[in-house]
C-alpha cells in the first residue's frame, strides 16, 4: 500500500474490531496512524510501504527523518534542514511548511535554508546572505522578518519577493533538432524530449488521479535509462515495461548522475578527479625521506586505507 492508502486502510479499522480487540490494539493503532499521519503529512502519501530507501531521492530521506523527529516529541531541539522542499510538488508546500511550524510548536527551534518563495514569506526571522557565492557570498545583507527584508534596498531577495525584480518567461523556448528527438512509446504515456535541449519531466505524485500510476522515476530512469544503457553499453539492465523506444541512434552514450558517492571513498572530492592531487603526490614522492623510505606516490594518498598507508612524508625547506 501508499502511504495514502495505509491511512485510509487503518482508519476505517476500528469500525471492524470487537471491543476486546479494540482494547488490544488501540495503543498500537494510535502510533501506526499518527506516524502515517506524519508522512502523509509532509508530502510523501505516494510512497509505498515496500520502498526501500535506497531508491528514495534527498529531499525524500529528509522529510521522511523530520516526520520522524515529528513523532519523537522532542523539544528544546535546534534543527537544520537543507532545502527540504527539493523533490517535493509544488501543490504539497503548504503541508511541508505547516509541518515545520508544528515542529516549532513543540517548543524548537527550526533554520531551514531554502531559496522557495513560499518558505521564505512564512519564515519568523529571515537571513539574506550575498551577494554572489562562494567568496562573494560571506556577509548578511538584510536580515529581520520577511516584510523588514523586502523594505532593505540592498537585498535581491526581498526585491523579488515584493516584484521590483522579476524573471520573466522567455518570450521564445529554445527548439531542438528536427528529427532528432527521442520517444518512449507504451510507458504510462507518449513522452518525447529533444536531444539538443533539456527538458523537465514533472507531474504530480503518483497516488494522484490527476497522473497515471508510474511515478517519474519509472519513467526516466527505470525505462529510459536501463533501455538506452542495455542498448548502448550491453549493460545487464532489465528495462521498465514499454513498447519502444526511438531515436536512440542519434546518441553515442549515456550516464545516469544520481546521488550515490562517485568514487569509493567519501574522502575523495572534485581534485581527486581532476587530477590535481597527482603532481602533489609525485612531489611528495620525490622527497630525499621517501626516496630513502621507499615511498611510492600512492603511499601519500589522502584515498590510502589507514590500515595500508605509510605515515605521510613531511616537507622540509
Amino acid at each position: 500500500m501508499s502511504i495514502l492508502e495505509a491511512v485510509t486502510w487503518f482508519g476505517s479499522l476500528e469500525g471492524q474490531l470487537t471491543s476486546q480487540q479494540t482494547e488490544i490494539a488501540s495503543r498500537i493503532l494510535k502510533e501506526v496512524k499518527e506516524r502515517l499521519g506524519f508522512l502523509n503529512n509532509v508530502g510523501l502519501d505516494y510512497l509505498t510501504l515496500s520502498r526501500s530507501s535506497g531508491t528514495l531521492s534527498g529531499g525524500e530521506s529528509q522529510r521522511i527523518r523530520l516526520a520522524s523527529q515529528i513523532g519523537s516529541g522532542l523539544t528544546g531541539v535546534l534543527y537544520v534542514l537543507d532545502e527540504p522542499s527539493i523533490g517535493l510538488h509544488q501543490r504539497d508546500n503548504d503541508r511541508l511548511l505547516e509541518t515545520l511550524k508544528r515542529l516549532r510548536d513543540l517548543g524548537n527551534t527550526v533554520i531551514v535554508v531554502e531559496h522557495d518563495e513560499d518558505a521564505i514569506r512564512h519564515a519568523d526571522y529571515l537571513v539574506d546572505l550575498g551577494p554572489g557565492a562562494g567568496v562573494h557570498g560571506g556577509h548578511v545583507v538584510a536580515c529581520g522578518t520577511p516584510e523588514d527584508v523586502m523594505r532593505a534596498p540592498d537585498s535581491l531577495t526581498g526585491q523579488y519577493l515584493t516584484g521590483l525584480r522579476q524573471i520573466p518567461l522567455p518570450a521564445r523556448r529554445r527548439k531542438g533538432k528536427r528529427g532528432k528527438t527521442l520517444t518512449v512509446r507504451g510507458a504510462t504515456q507518449p513522452t518525447t524530449c529533444s536531444r539538443s535541449m533539456y527538458r523537465c519531466r514533472s507531474a504530480l505524485s503518483p497516488a494522484s488521479p490527476a497522473y497515471p500510476a508510474a511515478a517519474n522515476r519509472s519513467l526516466v530512469i527505470e525505462t529510459l535509462w536501463k533501455a538506452v544503457a542495455r542498448r548502448l553499453h550491453g549493460a545487464r539492465e532489465i528495462p521498465g515495461l514499454h513498447d519502444a523506444i526511438e531515436g536512440i541512434e542519434h546518441l553515442d552514450k549515456v550516464v545516469d548522475i544520481d546521488q550515490s558517492p562517485i568514487g569509493r571513498t567519501p574522502r575523495s572530492n572534485p581534485a581527486t578527479y581532476t587530477g590535481a592531487f597527482t603532481p602533489i603526490r609525485d612531489w611528495f614522492a620525490g622527497l630525499p625521506e621517501a626516496r630513502a623510505r621507499g615511498y611510492a606516490s600512492r603511499a601519500v594518498s589522502r584515498s590510502t586505507s589507514r590500515a595500508g598507508a605509510a605515515r605521510p612524508v613531511r616537507a622540509t625547506a
